[in-house]
């Protein structure tokens, strides 16, 4: 395993594993202050007012005319990754969370107050030996030392905040913990608690296009008004977070399957075209995300029909169009838009000619893609 560049552990945990703290915090009338939980709940429940919009609306907007010859205009795409790569100056508000000597995430300073309550699973601290890190580090009882024991711990502390509506939307989802995509899983961590540990996520996001006549057309869906995240948000044909324990290509399939009814015959027919990613703070969340990209060219009378119930609707739009719909509004669930540029780049709809045209490339792709 390649090294992190963080600094050995120094302190050991004195105390032994008791199951009886988190008995008594969850039975305890502590609450968070007010300000906290309203931060809290806000990074992960704030719905966009865009997502009032019609599909009128979304044709209305891309119907102006839109060709590689007078797309020199990039700001509105540039506008669109900056969103995904917000508040890169609060990084100082962040201390490491450190498995194994090797840095799996990041967490606020402000929500560790509620991790310091379950002091038999967390460790706060601080090493002689790295002076420049004066604000130590968040690590796991050293008494739970297998994959397994951490996930149930951490699981029952999850389950605690999620009950006091620290961490809201529990999905009962589970996410590999590790320091990047290939390296050992330290332990799953519930998926909805996995930004405010800053522990970086991967996805499979998938552009369903057609052909016709020489011309290019995106299936957009858009995303039920009962969806806990970006209800009524534009979204990709298909995407879907990586769980623990499955394959891209495995987790690609299966989401054929629940969001647009693809047969697995067609769905192995998507092809896989490189990743974007993005690194995102909102107050105490740090999303640190991956999106692997996929392209599938579709039947002209393929028509796609959702069976999870996680979209109110589907429809065909010109590639040209969609692209007017990102760069003039908000109505694309945010990183779905990073994926759809991507696509631009690469089927000619934004070409070297345009200014910017490499940086806004290479934004596509956070450092920290690993």
């Amino acid at each position: 395993m390649a090294s992190s560049g963080f600094c050995s552990l120094g302190p050991t945990v004195t105390s032994l594993f008791s199951s009886h703290a988190l008995a008594r915090w969850r039975s305890s009338s502590i609450s968070p202050p007010p300000l906290r939980i309203s931060r809290a709940l806000s990074a992960a429940t704030t719905v966009p007012i865009s997502s009032s919009f019609t599909w009128d609306d979304v044709i209305e907007t891309g119907r102006e005319e839109y060709t590689p010859h007078n797309s020199s205009d990039l700001t509105g795409f540039l506008e669109k990754v900056n969103r995904c790569n917000r508040a890169s100056e609060k990084l100082a508000e962040f201390i490491p969370f450190v498995i194994e000597e090797q840095i799996v995430g990041y967490i606020h300073k402000g929500f560790t107050e509620y991790l310091r309550e379950f002091h038999d699973i967390f460790t706060f601290s601080q090493n002689g030996s790295c002076p420049d890190r004066v604000d130590g580090f968040v690590t796991l009882n050293l008494m739970l030392e297998k994959p397994e024991d951490r996930t149930r711990a951490v699981a029952d502390v999850i389950k605690i905040l999620g009950d006091k509506g620290i961490i809201p939307g529990i999905r009962n989802e589970l996410y590999p913990v590790k320091p990047s995509f290939n390296a050992p899983v330290f332990f799953s961590l519930e998926r909805a608690a996995a930004p405010y540990f800053g522990i970086k996520g991967y996805g499979v996001h998938m552009n369903g296009y057609v052909e016709r006549d020489g011309q290019k057309f995106l299936w957009i869906g858009k995303r039920s008004l009962s969806k806990s995240t970006y209800p009524g948000m534009l979204d990709h044909l298909v995407a879907g977070g990586l769980p623990h324990g499955i394959s891209c290509g495995e987790n690609l399939e299966k989401e054929c399957e629940e969001e647009a009814g693809i047969s697995k015959a067609i769905a192995y027919r998507a092809i896989a075209v490189g990743a974007v990613s993005y690194m995102d703070i909102d107050q105490y969340c740090f999303k640190r995300d991956v999106l692997f990209c996929y392209d599938l060219e579709l039947p002209e009378d393929f028509v796609p029909k959702n069976q999870d119930g996680e979209v109110e609707s589907f429809k065909l739009i010109p590639v040209a169009q969609v692209a007017n719909v990102i760069r003039k509004t908000s109505f694309f669930k945010a990183n779905c838009s990073l994926v759809i540029i991507d696509f631009l780049f690469r089927h000619g709809f934004i070409r070297p000619e345009s200014s910017g045209y490499l940086d806004l490339y290479g934004r596509l792709r956070n450092k920290d893609c690993s």
